[in-house]
């Protein structure tokens, strides 16, 4: 029996897929409540090890929080800056947020207490992370569905970011989510378009059997 979407309900999911990106350049104008609710609820749909659902979300509405994880994430940039040596002018030359300009800021966690759960994880811990992961990647298709951007900020000191939203023991901060409405979406990966770096081609991600003894890097 054929349960594949029709024509267009499948061109849509791999529209959403192929035009997503990683937003920078947002504007300020609010988004629907509504709105955001359908794209939280997409990541409280993502699939998780063991149906664990590791993640937990803080939506930032304080004006003072958002300033201060501005400045975690710039100290963070700094000091990227800084270990990317020879690379540093390029990086520092680029926009790698828009935590001042976005409509929402969203802030993804790991939950506490996640070593209570063993299914998936007994010889794979960090499948908790690829879970969150996976609720991310729902959102960020959701909100280009919706006409939105998402950016995924990850320039900040975890344990820093963790104390300002009072996270228990236990509990870690993953992403600085950027949500909102934009001009227009790239036309492809900002660092791509800045020349950072390429997207890698089918072959040299996919193997028959095994790895190949001389990949190239």
């Amino acid at each position: 029996m054929n349960k594949a979407f029709s024509d267009m309900d499948r061109d849509a999911v791999y529209r959403a897929i192929h035009e997503r990106r990683d937003m920078r350049h947002f504007v300020s104008d609010p988004v629907d409540p509504q709105v955001m609710r359908r794209l939280i609820d997409a990541a409280l749909h993502a699939p998780s090890v063991g149906f664990m659902q590791p993640w937990r979300i803080v939506r930032i509405t304080s004006k003072a929080l958002r300033a201060q994880l501005c400045d975690a994430v710039e100290r963070e940039r700094l000091l990227t800056a800084d270990a990317l040596a020879e690379r540093r002018d390029a990086f520092m030359r680029l926009k790698v947020e828009g935590l001042r300009e976005c409509a929402e800021v969203l802030v993804m966690a790991l939950m506490d207490g996640r070593e209570q759960h063993v299914f998936g994880r007994r010889t794979l811990p960090e499948m908790d992370l690829a879970s969150v992961a996976c609720a991310i990647q729902n959102m960020w298709l959701a909100a280009r569905a919706e006409g939105l951007g998402m950016g995924w900020v990850s320039l900040f000191d975890p344990a820093a970011v963790g104390a300002l939203l009072n996270m228990p023991a236990g509990a870690r901060p993953v992403a600085i989510l950027c949500v909102g409405h934009v001009e227009r979406y790239y036309d492809a990966p900002m660092l791509e378009t800045e020349r950072w770096a390429a997207r890698r081609s089918f072959d040299e991600c996919v193997f028959e059997n095994a790895w190949p003894e001389a990949q190239a890097l």
